[in-house]
């Protein structure tokens, strides 16, 4: 299996699946608790809902960051792999176990919740004013990650990313998907955080827009991004020279 920074494909792809998963299980599950404990005051229901992801995606990164980056995001994958950061076959490998990893954890928050596996989202989004801010909500994403990035502060990532989408449930009409791979896997769940298919494409387009703006942004503001640099995106991943399984590997690991 082809490795990357010393680290097999095959586990990178396993971690970027099973963060995908927790993810949209956080994001999708918390929005069917929100429902189910504050009916009829969807103020608090958002509140619930942000600052269980918020909270959620600060752990989730730190499980998975050390192993693959902790993406599960594909607009962040391939702004990554502009950057060199990752290769652009490894970006492409990521990209369906992102949404994969999405639909998963749709699935599995349906289904802790005693509903129906698959239920298809009738709450559509696809609106200009959603647009405007899945561009906006993505392009600040991608900001803060490579700000970071750039700065030697790739440390705070989890606390940043988490910060961030939180913050950005409020600040955005759209309630910051920033993420095609969540969009997709949002359609799976007709609750509070879900989307309708219908506005998907929307929302996929906005994001990709706002990766592409990002990218631009970046190299006008942290001119002379470097591979490595971008190898620690979001947390750094290349550090474990050796197989992670190795007492060595193991230590570097957890520094």
């Amino acid at each position: 299996m082809a490795r990357s920074g010393g680290i097999a494909l095959w586990r990178r792809l396993l971690a970027e699946y099973l963060g995908s998963l927790l993810l949209a299980a956080v994001v999708i599950g918390s929005g069917i608790a929100a429902q189910t404990l504050s009916p009829g005051n969807v103020g608090l229901q958002l509140f619930e809902n942000a600052a269980a992801t918020a909270a959620g995606l600060y752990a989730i990164i730190l499980m998975f960051g050390p192993v693959s980056g902790a993406h599960f995001n594909p607009v962040v994958s391939f702004v990554d792999a502009g950057f060199g950061g990752i290769s652009w076959r490894h970006a492409s490998a990521y990209l369906p176990v992102q949404v994969a990893g999405c639909v998963s954890g749709a699935v599995l928050a349906n289904l802790m919740y005693a509903k129906p596996a698959i239920s298809i989202s009738t709450h559509l989004r696809a609106s200009p004013a959603h647009f405007l801010s899945e561009v906006v909500a993505t392009t600040g994403l991608i900001l803060v990650i490579f700000a970071l990035a750039r700065t030697g502060r790739s440390h705070i990532a989890p606390a940043a990313v988490g910060a961030y989408i939180g913050a950005a449930y409020y600040f955005t009409s759209s309630t910051s998907f920033a993420n095609p791979a969540i969009a997709v896997g949002r359609m799976f769940s007709d609750s509070f955080a879900g989307i309708a298919p219908a506005s998907v494409p929307t929302f996929v387009v906005a994001e990709g827009l706002g990766g592409v703006l990002a990218y631009v942004l970046v190299k006008a503001l942290y001119p002379g991004v470097t591979k490595s640099q971008a190898a620690t995106v979001v947390l750094p991943h290349h550090e474990l020279a050796t197989d992670p399984e190795s007492p060595k590997a193991f230590q570097q690991g957890t520094t």
